[in-house]
């Protein structure tokens, strides 16, 4: 999950802290100022709420509700990830990252790494196989 520092302190520098809100399924660190949600979960790169945004949908800020609400201006498209969407290319095919991005959880759960349970069976076999 990516911390949004640099960006938050990008529009706060460029005098947007006051008419800008960021949205976000990062991280915040407590040196971040302005209008700002983040840890938005699951995330945008799971299927997450955040993945169907487009251009010119209108985010509503409902702060005395604590709710935010997606107006789309797309005809006959939900507020939810359509079928047509697809998770974006891992950035790494192999090793420990590659790894992590496979087996993290949602930030929702914590970030742990756990191994799926279609994999607890395979890791039985290896394990017994490689047992005397």
């Amino acid at each position: 999950m990516r911390e949004m520092l640099a960006v938050t302190a990008a529009l706060v520098g460029a005098g947007l802290g006051d008419s800008v809100a960021l949205l976000t399924d990062g991280r915040f660190s407590g040196a971040t100022h302005g209008f700002m949600a983040g840890h938005v979960a699951p995330e945008a790169a799971n299927g997450g709420p955040i993945a169907a945004i487009a251009d010119g949908d209108i985010i509503v800020f409902d702060i005395p509700q604590q709710a935010i609400e997606c107006r789309t201006q797309r005809r006959g498209t939900s507020r939810s990830v359509s079928t047509g969407w697809k998770p974006p290319a891992p950035r790494f095919t192999s090793g420990v990252m590659a790894k992590y991005a496979l087996l993290v959880s949602s930030a929702s759960f914590g970030a742990v790494t756990a191994v799926p349970a279609s994999f607890s069976q395979t890791a039985r076999l290896v394990s017994n196989a490689r047992t005397p």
